[in-house]
């Protein structure tokens, strides 16, 4: 062709032409047709392209909300969040001549072994995790090296400030996998939806050398809570638990402070306890459990308080009734005899109390008769639970006519606090309907929750009205006689102070009746008692002396002495002298 003349070349081409054209146009129409098949894809095809597209450029990473604070009462931290980083490596995106360098300066700040990390670095993988978790500052440093292709990702850490202070009743957070922190028992465990905010997921960009989008989600973070809890008291009942169990020798231990009037939780320590930063360290997990509101126990005779009442409230006795006390009484087969296993003769109610007389207490519970006098117990929340905002709390047992292991034997027991089982929170709550006119308050934990500029008050709820105000005046009246006769509990007065209390000293049952020689002392009371701003129960297991008016009732004088000082409440002279002149006599 070579050897043609152009023109016969020219003719050549322009014969070739049209075909070559044509067949251009028809590749072209074919592309045109396949890219226009495209545009009007089936919806589940479209679909399937963008995640296979997705896929291959982006993956989806969850954005952990902040996880609400948790105050005390006067806005002391007792829970925050602090920030540990996870290292990782991306070594295809690593320049092969820097990796040995990058792996010497990692070893150094990380104490790891560099060769690893060489090792990683040479996979040429996208991602790979170095170390987890690393300390704030660890990870600072790491960022101060500007390496390209080391990825820092934040990891919120639960911090909990007061270190052991509170622990049982604040709980502690346990991460996921996707590094959510969930609420475990106490506070945290019961209000976790609400401290853990609103978990998102974000599209994160896999494509290299990508400028990022600056428009990124937040999300939405964890509610506050400020507790009723009151840290400074908190602290000072600690420490007089510690110091009453190292005196005492005895085994374990709770005290309960409550604000009567509205039901608010000011203190609730318990022995043994333990950090909720090391909540992984104990060795048993019941110690991890609240004593306070899921060990049950016989109360003893601090439960003569809630049959006197109950007695008056139905009309069976008044504050003049007596009895006649022979010191035993024969009741459904079975012995009824006073702790000191003598007889007082004729008695009036209120020295059955002073006395702490089991005959007594039992005569008041024959007089009512099962169903009226079982009624009343469950009015004041036995055989219930409070409903306090924890989680893991205990109703308590009471058996009741009708359920097969109860019997006549039962009324008289469970009238001086035997046979019957309760939790120090729910006994505490009993009396406090006394301290507060008749009217029975639910425990809270939660005085407020912060959301925002959303400040929302939690409610104070009333459970019933028990006794009338009546009642609990004359039932007062007594308990005041309990802790000042000099035949009564003595060890818990206040010079100063009118107190009402009462003592129990309960056998600890077994699967074959009761422990010899051991026994669970408490004692319970408020003042001042004519106007009650504290109520405290205090509870000891298996002390060495056996007697709760002798172990129990010198706590309660010991946390008094300092509550009143810390709480600002003023003695009986000087609240009677404010009263009279219209001033306000209420301490906090």
């Amino acid at each position: 062709m070579a050897s043609l003349p152009i023109q016969d070349r020219q003719q050549i081409i322009n014969r070739r032409l049209p075909f070559v054209i044509g067949f251009l146009l028809v590749v072209s129409g074919g592309l045109l047709v396949s890219v226009s098949r495209y545009q009007w894809l089936p919806p589940s095809v479209e679909r399937e392209f963008i995640a296979q597209g997705q896929r291959n450029t982006s993956s989806l990473r969850r954005l952990p909300a902040e996880r609400g604070i948790i105050y005390d009462r006067d806005g002391e931290p007792l829970a925050f969040n602090t920030i540990e980083y996870e290292v990782g490596v991306s070594a295809n995106l690593v320049v092969p001549s820097r990796r040995v360098e990058m792996a010497r300066q990692l070893a150094v700040i990380l104490n790891i072994d560099e060769v690893r990390i060489l090792n990683q670095l040479n996979t040429n993988a996208p991602w790979q995790l170095i170390a987890r978790p690393v300390s704030a500052e660890v990870g600072q440093r790491i960022a101060d090296l500007n390496m390209f292709g080391i990825i820092l990702n934040p990891i919120q850490k639960r911090y909990y400030p007061q270190g052991d202070l509170a622990g049982q009743v604040i709980g502690f957070t346990i991460p996921d996998n996707n590094d959510v922190s969930r609420g475990a028992l106490g506070v945290e465990g019961y209000y976790n939806a609400a401290l853990a905010g609103q978990t998102l997921t974000e599209q994160v960009r896999n494509v290299p050398f990508e400028l990022p989008d600056n428009e990124r989600q937040t999300a939405q973070r964890g509610t506050s809570l400020v507790l009723t809890i009151d840290r400074d008291l908190q602290f000072w009942v600690e420490a007089q638990l510690r110091a009453a169990i190292e005196e005492t020798g005895s085994t374990r231990g709770t005290i309960i402070l409550m604000n009567p009037r509205n039901g608010d939780i000011l203190a609730m320590a318990s022995y043994p306890n333990f950090d909720p930063n090391n909540f992984a360290s104990v060795s048993d997990p019941r110690l991890l459990r609240n004593p306070a509101i899921s060990d049950m126990y016989e109360p003893g005779s601090v439960m003569k308080v809630i049959t006197v009442a109950a007695a008056l409230e139905l009309g069976v006795a008044n504050p003049d009734w007596t009895y006649n006390d022979t010191g035993a009484l024969t009741v459904g087969g079975i012995n009824v005899r006073n702790w000191d296993r003598n007889a007082y003769g004729v008695v009036d109610i209120t020295t059955m109390l002073v006395q702490s007389l089991n005959v007594g207490a039992a005569q008041l519970a024959l007089n009512m008769g099962p169903e009226r006098f079982y009624s009343q117990m469950r009015t004041f929340g036995f055989g219930l639970p409070t409903r306090v905002d924890l989680p893991g709390e205990e109703a308590g047992i009471m058996r009741v006519p009708g359920e097969p292991d109860w019997s006549e034997a039962n009324l008289a027991t469970n009238a001086y606090g035997q046979g019957i089982s309760v939790t120090p929170l729910q006994m505490l709550t009993a009396v406090n309907a006394i301290a507060n006119d008749g009217l029975m308050m639910q425990p809270r934990i939660v005085l407020q929750k912060v959301d925002g500029d959303s400040v929302v008050n939690s409610d104070v709820t009333a459970l019933g009205r028990v006794i009338s105000k009546e009642t609990a005046d004359a039932v007062t009246m007594m308990m005041i006689r309990v802790v000042e006769d000099e035949n009564g509990v003595g060890l818990a007065r206040l010079p100063g102070y009118s107190i009402a209390g009462k003592t129990g000293t309960a056998q600890i049952p077994t699967a074959t009746g009761y422990e010899p020689n051991a026994s669970i002392v408490s004692f319970v009371g408020f003042l001042p008692a004519d106007d009650p701003q504290v109520s405290i129960i205090v509870r000891l297991d298996r002390p060495r002396d056996y007697w709760g008016s002798r172990v129990a009732a010198p706590v309660f004088r010991r946390l008094a002495e300092r509550l009143v000082i810390l709480m600002g409440i003023p003695n009986d002279e000087v609240r009677l002298r404010l009263r009279s002149m219209g001033g306000n006599t209420s301490g906090q």
